[in-house]
């Protein structure tokens, strides 16, 4: 099918463009969340995993910008009057290496990102049955996304596509239900956690500051990947310009949730320990141990002990706080 759309040279700048002021604010957003990760923090108490995905989105959101600055010069200056059609021809030949490697890194950025929000997912449930389903959709991701990049690799030239068509709308659909999926099994268990908690607790803290900025994530995610995907069916150029912002776009969604749950610990708004290093139904238990039960002491005036044929008085105005003690909530339930 013939691409429609802006000319594809212009969606090459534009893309660029877009992507470098992306970038830049997801550079600022990647310090903030190392300062979270680290901050009044010894080092084996960094959650090294979330450190480890930090720094490779970084890396990835890095080499994807160089790589689009280097096809874009190489459009514009280096092979402007190779093909007879000028630039717009060279950025329409997906057989450029440069065209290859860069979605190569697309499809390793939105597994990583992918991959981030089902173990959320799984760290928030504590059970491997609830991510079954994002696992599945995760992995026929992978496999779709690096058949596409293979395919592309191996063709000589596919003008106006980015991948088979099949193949990119699969791919984009999966990542797309991955992405709603595990993002809305991890709100629906923070906001029920939040809500048996609401009633017992004692202090000002809660967890729907965590709740918000995971939604939002979700909802910045897909509100850039879904027209992509209707760019993608509609053969429209923009898809180019919609698939370069994607990629400061999933670094943003995962650092403004460490950033602002960092944010929030500080303001004692929840325990630290709530996420992404813990899990979130500690909140209630720590709620409760910040704030204990105290012992009642109980006073009987007489108590008997029946036999079969006797009763024993055993005392009167006796201590048995010892051995008999009534918890008195710190809270009315």
């Amino acid at each position: 099918m013939t691409s429609r759309g802006i000319p594809l040279d212009a969606a090459a700048i534009m893309s660029t463009v877009l992507e470098g002021i992306l970038y830049g604010f997801s550079v600022l957003m990647f310090i903030g969340t190392i300062w979270a990760l680290t901050y009044k923090r010894r080092v084996k108490d960094v959650n090294r995993l979330i450190a480890a995905v930090t720094i490779m989105l970084l890396i990835l959101s890095t080499a994807h910008m160089i790589v689009d600055i280097i096809r874009l010069e190489d459009g514009l200056v280096k092979y402007r009057d190779t093909f007879p059609d000028g630039p717009a021809a060279f950025f329409a030949d997906v057989s450029q290496e440069t065209y290859v490697v860069k979605n190569a890194i697309y499809i390793l950025h939105t597994l990583l990102g992918d991959g981030v929000v089902i173990y959320r997912c799984y760290v928030v449930w504590q059970s491997v049955w609830i991510i079954i389903l994002p696992s599945l959709l995760w992995c026929c991701s992978a496999f779709t996304g690096f058949s596409a990049v293979y395919s592309v690799s191996q063709a000589t030239s596919n003008a106006g596509n980015i991948f088979t068509k099949a193949t990119g709308q699969t791919f984009f659909a999966l990542t797309l239900s991955t992405n709603l999926i595990s993002s809305g099994l991890l709100a629906y268990r923070i906001w029920k956690i939040e809500r048996n908690i609401s009633a017992v607790r004692t202090s000002n803290r809660t967890l729907t500051p965590i709740l918000r900025v995971l939604v939002d994530a979700a909802i910045l995610y897909s509100v850039v990947l879904f027209p992509t995907l209707v760019c993608f069916i509609l053969s429209n150029n923009g898809q180019y310009v919609m698939l370069d912002m994607l990629m400061p776009i999933i670094s943003i969604a995962f650092y403004m949730v460490l950033i602002r749950v960092a944010i929030s610990k500080n303001a004692h708004e929840f325990p630290s320990t709530t996420f992404p290093s813990g899990t979130i139904s500690e909140t209630a238990r720590e709620d409760s141990q910040q704030h204990p039960m105290k012992p009642l002491r109980v006073h009987i005036s007489h108590f008997t002990q029946m036999s079969d044929t006797t009763t024993h008085d055993i005392g009167t105005n006796e201590d048995l706080s010892s051995t008999c003690k009534v918890e008195e909530p710190s809270c009315a339930v």
